[in-house]
């Protein structure tokens, strides 16, 4: 469905995008989760032929971004972070512009636009100005006309950003519907969101790819050995014999207890070990009372900031870079016009 091989972009000195590689199949929602000034919207940008790369490539359904622009970019529906929207028109005017420009034929375009705004419900305000619209009601406008021209792929720039928690559970329910009849894709920089709603996620940290897989995949991926938190009575130089002597233990600490006379131990198994047992009848054996053992898991949110730790917060992405560069400072809706040459509509306009 897209293949982006060794992707970069530079803006100077700062590279946005480095190297970057991965595989989006058919059928899937995928989500981009990094820090502010990752490189997420830059790498949107350029699967959707918004801006150019240094160097790599970008190929929609087969079709290269750069030299088969128009016939690549029909496949795609962009939704960036800030909605194009024409504030004075309506809603229904809105996208039936968006159809005439995207080329869906003049006897279809009016039912087409129908069925896109009863699948967004968006009926109660097709006939408002866009302008007097909420917020959620203008990300939804925007997301219907990412949708016409039912593209096979919805590249979606933080769509839930500014929302309130339902609008957020709507935006949700709203593009796993999406799912079944397109490929989704969607960044973040807010974990729950990826979570709840991807199969897939890839992480990017300083404009590189640290890891992918679905949620389950990445937990399994970072889990490493099994670690045990123990709270005991005893003391540290006692608890230090104990672990030094089991063969089943690769690491281990040793810390002052919150509680009087005991130790907090971390114990880190080999070959993911479960040394729940064999730990308890040691300790105890020796006179060293159990008050707590609880195994310890890397949640997503653990591997999130283990995997970007040392991104760079002062990153040209988060100054604005990826939003304002001399490349994308340009008129609202251009996506929409340039996918199409200029002036070659099929028909006159309905509007």
């Amino acid at each position: 469905m897209i293949q982006v091989e060794h992707l970069v972009k530079r803006y100077g000195v700062h590279t946005a995008v480095d190297d970057l590689s991965f595989t989006v199949e058919k059928g899937q929602i995928y989500g981009f989760l990094g820090p502010n000034g990752a490189g997420k919207s830059t790498t949107m940008n350029i699967m959707t032929g918004y801006i150019a790369a240094n160097s790599g490539t970008v190929t929609i359904n087969g079709y290269d971004i750069l030299k088969q622009p128009e016939i690549a970019k029909r496949c795609i529906g962009y939704l960036p972070e800030v909605p194009p929207l024409y504030t004075d028109m309506t809603v229904r005017e809105y996208l039936m512009f968006a159809a005439e420009l995207k080329k869906v034929g003049r006897r279809e375009r009016a039912a087409h636009v129908e069925a896109v705004i009863e699948q967004i419900q968006l009926q109660e305000v097709q006939e408002r100005l866009i302008r007097n619209l909420s917020k959620g009601y203008k990300q939804r406008v925007g997301l219907a006309q990412a949708l016409i021209g039912d593209p096979d792929v919805l590249i979606l720039d933080e769509p839930m950003v500014g929302l309130d928690p339902k609008q957020i559970i709507e935006m949700r329910d709203m593009i796993r519907g999406l799912a079944k009849e397109h490929t989704v894709i969607l960044s973040s920089h807010i974990l729950s969101e990826v979570s709840a709603v991807c199969d897939h996620i890839m992480i990017i940290s300083a404009g590189k790819l640290m890891a992918d897989g679905s949620p389950e995949e990445l937990q399994q991926m970072m889990r490493g050995r099994a670690v045990l938190a123990v709270t005991a009575f005893g003391t540290k130089e006692q608890a230090e014999e104990i672990l030094g002597g089991m063969e089943q233990i690769a690491s281990y600490t040793v810390e002052a207890g919150q509680e009087t006379d005991t130790v907090a131990l971390h114990v880190e198994a080999l070959d993911d070990a479960d040394i729940r047992k064999e730990l308890s009848t040691a300790l105890t054996g020796a006179g060293m009372p159990i008050l707590s053992m609880n195994r310890v898991e890397k949640s997503l949110e653990d591997i999130f900031l283990q995997l970007t730790e040392n991104t760079d917060e002062t990153s040209m992405e988060e100054a604005g870079a990826d939003e304002n560069s001399p490349e994308q400072d340009r008129e609202r809706g251009d996506f929409i016009e340039d996918s199409v040459e200029k002036g070659e509509t099929d028909d006159d306009s309905d509007l």
